[in-house]
């Protein structure tokens, strides 16, 4: 007895029986069963003998086959994160953290000696900034033409280390002197001409929103409607998130730190002095400079380091929480505990990038608690290895790494996170096109 299948038939599937290429699979309403429902429609006819177990169907007839647990989504699996790691440049990407998890349970796990203020390793720190940053002008001063790119690479991440100290002071971690905090801020923001007061105020929104979606004040997804708002503008954000990125922190400080405007009424006064100390060094300092050295002089001494602080400041923050796997989210989707252990990222560098940027790149216990002096973050970050370890995320500075941030983490999307320039508008897209031919892609 032969018997044909109907076009209208369905059949349920097991988790085991994947249908082939060009079916079309109609998921049932619970998924835990791992069943799936095929419609024979577009399925191949095909005549059929009894002996070989075949079972005749009626039209609309449907069958359900025994269903069994279905493994975890792939995304959530061990093997997909090793997959990613690769793909991305990572070393480790961290679990999903449970939604009970909070910030506090976090923290309480820190031993308390991480939080303590030693004021010799605080000053020591400094010995350190002020040091390197002197050595380095003293090699811009005597190295010929073609070693000054590393003259100027040193006393860029040398001048980065006054960043950090200046970063300390206003998280409340370098003295217990509040004034002194104050003073060894602006003054360690002077040579930067970074205002200290509004950094501060914008800076802690950071840690309060981290990666929630317009909220957070330090790095930001495009928005896809700005995106497409203008010609001209979608070109400049193209360039600006692509070649340009390692230095788009100028921008943000230009933007974001000298408009009152953008600041409570509280915090206004504080902004002004803060403002008054950035122009009283530019309109002494920046002349004494050109008196004694010229114009050539300002851009060798001056201007080349500052570049590089930027191309650090840019550097580490793209890196510290952006990632095609790392979402940004809305208000009412975010969670702190996931934002700040799941959403960070922690990332080695040489040594000597390290010790001159007082451990800025160890930045997940940063993030848990902004009280944990720099020259205490190493323990911090041992401790959440041992207790947190399975949810973080880790990498190794490596070209591929930075390949992907620039090339790939660009648009808003609620779904995948983030969607390149060059799958929206492919024929504005030609720097992230040159970026993916020439960086290097070692990981």
């Amino acid at each position: 007895m032969a018997c044909r299948v109907a076009h209208s038939s369905f059949l349920f599937l097991g988790p085991n029986k994947r249908p082939t290429e060009g079916n079309r699979i109609f998921p049932q309403s619970s998924t835990s069963s791992g069943a799936y429902l095929l419609k024979w429609e577009s399925l191949p006819q095909r005549r059929c003998k009894q002996n070989q177990g075949l079972i005749s169907y009626r039209k609309h007839k449907v069958v359900k086959a025994v269903a069994v647990s279905v493994a975890p989504p792939p995304a959530d699996s061990a093997e997909h994160r090793q997959q990613l790691c690769q793909e991305y440049g990572f070393r480790q990407i961290g679990e999903p953290l449970p939604d009970n998890v909070t910030l506090r349970d976090i923290i309480d796990t820190l031993p308390k000696k991480v939080f303590e203020i030693d004021d010799v390793k605080a000053w020591k720190s400094v010995l350190v900034s002020v040091t390197s940053y002197a050595l380095g002008i003293f090699m811009i001063a005597k190295a010929p033409w073609y070693l000054l790119p590393l003259a100027w690479a040193w006393t860029g991440t040398a001048v980065t280390g006054f960043f950090v100290i200046g970063h300390d002071c206003a998280h409340k971690s370098f003295s217990r002197n509040k004034l002194v905090e104050d003073v060894v801020g602006t003054l360690a923001f002077l040579p930067l001409i970074y205002p200290y007061e509004p950094w501060r105020y914008k800076h802690d929104r950071h840690h309060a929103k981290t990666n929630m979606l317009v909220e957070d004040t330090a790095w930001q997804p495009v928005d896809p409607e700005e995106f497409d708002s203008s010609p001209l503008l979608r070109k400049a954000i193209i360039y600006g998130y692509g070649p340009f990125r390692p230095w788009m922190s100028i921008a943000h400080w230009l933007i974001c730190h000298f408009d009152l405007k953008k600041f409570r009424p509280n915090e206004v006064n504080r902004v002004k002095i803060s403002l008054a100390c950035v122009f009283a060094f530019m309109a002494i300092g920046w002349p004494l400079i050109i008196y004694k050295t010229g114009i050539m002089g300002w851009i060798k001494f001056w201007l080349m380091p500052w570049l590089g602080y930027h191309f650090w400041m840019s550097t580490f923050t793209m890196v510290h929480h952006t990632a095609p796997h790392i979402p940004f989210k809305s208000s009412e989707e975010w969670n702190a505990a996931q934002a700040q252990l799941n959403g960070t990222v922690h990332c080695d560098y040489p040594s000597w990038i390290e010790v001159l940027c007082h451990d800025i790149n160890v930045h997940i216990p940063h993030h848990i608690s902004p009280r944990i002096p720099s020259y205490n973050l190493r323990a911090a970050h041992q401790s959440l290895q041992e207790n947190w370890g399975k949810y973080m995320n880790e990498a190794t500075w490596n070209w591929r790494l930075m390949k992907t941030i620039l090339t790939v983490c660009h648009v808003y999307h609620k779904e995948q996170n983030y969607i390149g320039f060059d799958e929206l508008a492919p024929e504005d897209s030609e720097p992230i096109t040159f970026l993916k031919r020439v960086m290097p892609d070692y990981a």
